[in-house]
């Protein structure tokens, strides 16, 4: 053969185009098909983001035999938060110590070469010649003396009389070893015989004006008794340092005596008389020192007051500013 398709390659197609035919018209008889019914899954729809289809739930393959969890280590627990400490308390201060209590005397010491006692002294002339021994001093209401009684030696006691002499009269030398008094009298200084008898009369009495010192009792201002004046000490100009006081049965029943300074004497009128006084308790006389011969002369006054004590409230706030200044 010459030319052309062999004939049954040509026949193929047109087999093909029938066979399509046939099954195109056997799918145009069928009604049409419902759509096959599943279930309804949720979906789960995440906000600003690409929704997600949930597909059908995975299955766990199963695995090993799992583990046994081990328990949970135990919590350590919080610890608690720092405690404040307390302030310190307030350092208290301490109490002062209690004041030592109030000396009752006051002591000065006397050099026995510048004050001599009294009483019982040798009272000499200008030319050394002894002519008596003092007994007495007698001073007026402001305590300062106005004269000496002396007793005027006779020839072996016979013949002794005391006469009183004008203070200024005398002169005083206590660190001298013979007389210690010596009587310069003025011409017209020496008493008159009556004159001389009126005053050994009156040696003795005490007026509103006027005291013989010697043996006088010295009070306290209530009345009470301090001792008996037994001396009086003397210096170089004349003016009297000391008072000498039997004070025996005032606290004990030994004789005593004690050296008052003659500051601490006043003098008051009772019944038109002076008498002396002296502020010098009990305790105070227990408290000074003996008057002895050969011994240093201590002369004793009452202590002063003690001032009173600051309020509280003033040495607490004087406190308080010392502190507010630290």
């Amino acid at each position: 053969m010459s030319g052309g398709f062999p004939r049954p390659a040509f026949r193929y197609p047109i087999l093909l185009v029938l066979a399509a035919m046939a099954l195109s018209g056997c799918s145009l008889l069928r009604g049409p098909q419902q759509a096959p019914i599943t279930e309804a899954v949720p979906e789960f729809i995440e906000p600003a983001s690409t929704a997600l289809v949930a597909g059908p739930p995975e299955t766990t393959a199963p695995t090993e035999t799992a583990k046994p969890e081990s328990p949970p280590k135990p919590k350590r627990p919080a610890a608690p938060p720092p405690k404040k400490e307390a302030p310190p308390p307030p350092v208290a201060t301490p109490a002062p110590p209690p004041p030592a209590p109030a000396p009752l005397i006051v002591t000065r010491l006397i050099d026995r070469n510048q004050a001599h006692g009294l009483l019982d002294s040798e009272v000499q002339k200008p030319d050394g010649k002894v002519v008596g021994r003092a007994v007495d001093l007698v001073t007026d209401a402001s305590g300062r003396p106005i004269e000496m009684i002396v007793n005027l030696q006779g020839f072996l006691g016979v013949g002794d009389r005391k006469v009183n002499f004008p203070w200024s009269a005398f002169r005083f030398t206590p660190s001298a070893k013979a007389a210690t008094i010596t009587l310069n009298l003025a011409p017209g200084q020496a008493p008159a015989p009556d004159r001389a008898k009126a005053a050994a009369a009156a040696a003795g009495t005490a007026t509103a004006t006027r005291l013989p010192l010697l043996d006088a009792t010295v009070e306290r201002p209530n009345g009470a008794k301090v001792g008996r004046v037994v001396d009086v000490l003397i210096d170089g100009n004349a003016q009297p340092q000391a008072v000498v006081l039997d004070v025996s049965g005032m606290v004990s029943t030994d004789r005593r005596t004690i050296a008052a300074n003659w500051s601490a004497l006043r003098f008051a009128v009772r019944d038109k008389a002076l008498y002396p006084l002296m502020d010098l308790s009990d305790a105070a006389i227990a408290a000074s020192p003996p008057y002895a011969s050969g011994e240093p002369i201590r002369a004793v006054s009452p202590a002063p007051p003690a001032p009173p004590p600051a309020p509280a409230s003033s040495s607490s706030a004087a406190a308080s500013t010392a502190r507010a200044s630290r």
